[in-house]
């Protein structure tokens, strides 16, 4: 009985490895193509359109960039790591 336990605990746990590599390797292809576009859109002279783009930008501008990442995820609904780099590809 104790053999079979501990032989479901270590494949519950290489299962979770295996599914964090998984996820770890898709969000670094998901990042490799948003830097692609992101060349793209400057190669065309096309920007994102962000709204409170503005207000962002001045923010970041007076030093602020905890409000303007702040303002970023009100304004987009990012996740905090999306806004961060956002708001320094801004400044």
């Amino acid at each position: 009985m104790d053999a079979t336990i501990l032989l479901l605990v270590f494949l519950v746990v290489l299962s979770g490895i295996s599914i964090r590599s998984r996820i770890a390797a898709a969000d670094r292809r998901v990042a490799r193509v948003e830097r692609k576009l992101d060349l793209v859109l400057e190669h065309l002279g096309l920007r994102e359109e962000i709204p409170r783009r503005d207000e962002i930008v001045a923010l970041v501008r007076e030093g602020k960039t905890v409000q303007a990442v702040k303002v970023y995820r009100e304004a987009t609904g990012a996740d905090l790591v999306e806004a961060k780099q956002a708001v320094d590809r801004l400044g």
